[in-house]
């Protein structure tokens, strides 16, 4: 038994790396029971080494790249999105706006545009090569990487892919843990999204470029709390150009702008003095938030800007409404009203539920914004967990790698029931065992019983602190 004690660390890392080896090079998503077995076997592994107090800082950054490098040389298994990373990424190589057409016309057409074509596309399947591509502008500079060093070899695609990944959760460290360190909280907190196995295989495994958007958002987050809002405002346009969600936690940098404390006005006069230099300086507030707005808009529409046509406006927003008007996966609240939809009108409803559940997040984002107290950092990032959370609540479509974004938020929060997420997200995974695929809503309902249990434990658990 001592023995096991001593290297119960060296021993749980090289349990990992088997499962980790497993998990990239023999395992299929079909597989569900034994993809759930190895998935709950590294969510151990995980919290053994979190909880673990002699494993030091540099020593657990080591475990973290060495998980990762694990996949270098694998091909995805549990996402078949990258595919057409690797098409849109050769089509800008070759000259071809990625925006502006449809895998399919061109096999229908028996054309080949780029190397591998027919390969791609049957990779990508008939659904994601029949709609418009809605990668925005950076996250296509990173397919085009991968083309410039790849542009015939789906394999050397995937590892630069991959290095790129890699090299952004590095980013995600390193701000990271400045940003730990200036809100005064435990540095290794940032190993709960770095270590987590979630992370590792969805992100780093199976190519999702959350990591990327969530490096330029980590960034801006520790700008911003060094008061250089300007190069936080560039940073928040280069993460909403690698994906959009970003966007949702605009309206949430209202109070941080408008409350902070007036350092530095220098008010020792009169009442009606200081009320005049404070209504100045209110309108200072307000026009420095102006342009922080205006930065983020302006960048972002400039880095549009190289692929614009006419067509780019309709063929992009006909991609992204399909997350509201056609796509169903993993979604909460919204199956419930999709089953009041069949029981009133007898078919689906998803058109108007989809908007409505839009307009309800963009609801609950004002009441954030305008009612609820962000003045602090701590505040704020709680308010931008919150918000993204209520509008994944109210999805039609809920993919796994969606809960990077929730996940390294509360990082920096009192919170921490998207790591519990984050563990049981894999019963979506169940959808796969069948063919062909199809959802057990029994398993969607065990997922968010357990998440919305420990959202409503931790809730009132902080309520309660709050009041001794």
């Amino acid at each position: 038994m001592s023995f096991f004690k001593k290297y119960s660390t060296l021993l749980v890392i090289i349990l990992s790396v088997i499962c980790y080896f497993f998990f990239a090079y023999f395992l299929e998503r079909t597989q569900f029971y034994i993809v759930s077995f190895l998935w709950i076997a590294l969510f151990s592994g995980f919290y053994l080494l979190l909880q673990n107090k002699n494993s030091s800082f540099k020593n657990l950054i080591i475990v973290a790249i060495l998980f990762r490098c694990i996949f270098l040389f694998a091909t995805p298994n549990l996402s078949q999105d990258f595919y057409r990373f690797i098409w849109d990424g050769r089509m800008l190589l070759n000259g071809f706006n990625p925006y502006l057409s449809l895998p399919e016309t061109f096999i229908q057409l028996n054309l080949q545009p780029i190397a591998e074509a027919s390969t791609l596309y049957d990779g990508m399947g008939e659904l994601n090569g029949s709609h418009y591509t809605n990668y925005p502008p950076l996250n296509q500079f990173c397919f085009f990487i991968a083309a410039l060093f790849a542009s015939k070899s789906v394999f050397g695609s995937v590892f630069v892919l991959r290095v790129l990944i890699i090299l952004a959760d590095i980013g995600i460290l390193y701000f990271g843990k400045k940003l730990l360190e200036r809100l005064n909280l435990p540095v290794k907190n940032i190993f709960w999204y770095l270590l987590n196995p979630f992370v590792i295989i969805e992100m780093t495994g199976n190519l999702h470029f959350e990591p990327v958007m969530l490096f330029f958002l980590v960034w801006a987050l520790y700008k911003l709390h060094q008061q250089q809002w300007i190069l936080a405002a560039i940073l928040i346009a280069c993460s909403v150009s690698v994906k959009l969600i970003p966007l949702l936690f605009l309206p949430l940098f209202f109070q941080w702008f408008i409350n902070q404390d007036n350092k530095g006005t220098g008010i020792r006069n009169s009442e009606s003095h200081k009320e005049f230099i404070l209504s100045k300086f209110s309108l200072f507030k307000i026009a420095k938030l102006s342009l922080f707005y205006i930065i983020i808009l302006t960048i972002t529409i400039l880095l549009f800007l190289p692929f614009y046509t006419p067509e780019l406006i309709g063929n992009y927003s006909s991609s992204v409404s399909l997350w509201f008007k056609d796509f169903e996966f993993n979604a909460s609240f919204y199956y419930i009203l999709r089953e009041i939809g069949y029981l009133f009108s007898g078919y689906n409803e998803i058109a108007f539920i989809g908007k409505t559940t839009a307009v309800l997040s963009v609801l609950f984002l004002l009441y954030l914004t305008f009612f609820r107290r962000n003045k602090t950092f701590f505040q704020l990032i709680t308010a931008m967990l919150f918000g993204l959370c209520f509008y994944y609540f109210t999805a039609t479509t809920v993919h796994p790698w969606y809960l990077a974004t929730p996940l390294i938020l509360c990082v920096f929060t009192k919170y921490k029931f998207p790591i519990i997420w984050s563990l049981v997200i894999i019963l979506t995974y169940q959808a796969y065992a069948n063919n062909p695929w199809k959802e057990n809503l029994w398993f969607v309902f065990i997922e968010y019983l357990i998440v919305f249990s420990f959202l409503i434990y931790e809730i009132l658990y902080q309520l309660k602190l709050k009041k001794l």
